[in-house]
């Protein structure tokens, strides 16, 4: 329901606090009924998944010009995914079928002065693995990281 997008069952003074990552866990979402890609299901990335997500990122015209997909993987991508880990208001989430990795999104929360105080959310970085794309994994992806910004109280989701 988009009329409670940035209301929280408390109030407005509460929603304006922002996100809160304590009283939404990734488990919330997680069984996110999905029609587009069933058999398709979401989780926080973890760091044995990093080389598949570099090896996405890599996997497209402009990914092929502005990343490194080499073996080992250069120590970059390990700081920037233990930094994004530290943060809470960023989640690098995974897409996976039958245990395989099939998409990856990154989802930033931000605070605005606007709509006092409102949040945002803000996903980028979306891949599709080769072998999954043109099977709905893509638009089941965009529909679970919409929820999961209702989930922590976003007024605004937007897709760079």
């Amino acid at each position: 329901r988009s009329s409670d997008c940035g209301r929280s069952a408390r109030g407005d003074a509460d929603a304006r606090r922002g996100p809160s990552p304590a009283l939404i866990t990734m488990a919330d979402t997680s069984s996110f009924a999905n029609p587009d890609a069933p058999g398709v299901t979401f989780r926080a990335a973890n760091a044995g998944d990093l080389p598949g997500l570099v090896r996405m990122l890599a996997d497209d015209p402009l990914g092929a010009r502005r990343e490194a997909w080499a073996d080992p993987l250069p120590q970059a991508y390990a700081e920037a995914f233990a930094a994004i880990g530290r943060d809470p208001n960023n989640e690098l989430i995974v897409a996976t079928l039958d245990d395989r990795l099939v998409g990856m999104l990154q989802l930033t929360y931000i605070p605005y002065l606007t709509y006092q105080g409102g949040w945002r959310a803000l996903i980028e970085g979306v891949r599709v693995a080769s072998h999954a794309r043109s099977q709905g994994v893509g638009t089941a992806m965009i529909r679970w990281a919409v929820q999961r910004a209702r989930d922590r109280n976003c007024i605004m989701v937007q897709l760079t």
